[in-house]
């Protein structure tokens, strides 16, 4: 764990994505009227404006759709990070479906738009783990 780093706080709507993080499943929010996934979860499709969902396990595959190399830490808990890239990535499963988190088992040099990932966790703390991306194997 880094001491220090803020940790995620879930509420209703968040509790079974961090909940599938603890368990190395990236589980994703889909409307179950117009079956559009969305993230960050939320009780109202922004799509359709419904009320009914349903969590869905996803591929944990998506690509690089924009990235960025922080060389200063903003926090001095990731003081021991810097430089580390931060990504944007799409998950393959919808074009709209993003989400954020740094790189791993890749150097900075290497990070490029459309590079293929896959998720994986970092555990920070005794009940919370992070999804984080690394190059796609195979």
């Amino acid at each position: 764990m880094i001491e220090g780093q803020p940790l995620p706080e879930p509420d209703e709507d968040s509790r079974p994505f961090w909940e599938g993080c603890r368990r190395g499943e990236l589980l994703m929010q889909r409307c179950a009227a117009c079956r559009r996934f969305r993230f960050y979860p939320r009780p109202m499709c922004p799509g359709c404006r419904s009320f009914d969902s349903t969590w869905e396990k996803v591929s944990g595959r998506g690509t690089v759709y924009s990235w960025i190399v922080a060389h200063k830490p903003v926090m001095p808990a990731f003081a021991d990070r810097v430089p580390m890239v931060v990504v944007l990535v799409e998950l393959e499963e919808d074009a709209g479906l993003r989400l954020v988190g740094q790189v791993r088992e890749c150097a900075n040099e290497d990070v490029r738009i459309g590079l293929p990932v896959e998720v994986v966790f970092e555990s920070v703390a005794d009940d919370v783990s992070l999804p984080q991306w690394r190059p796609r194997r195979g």
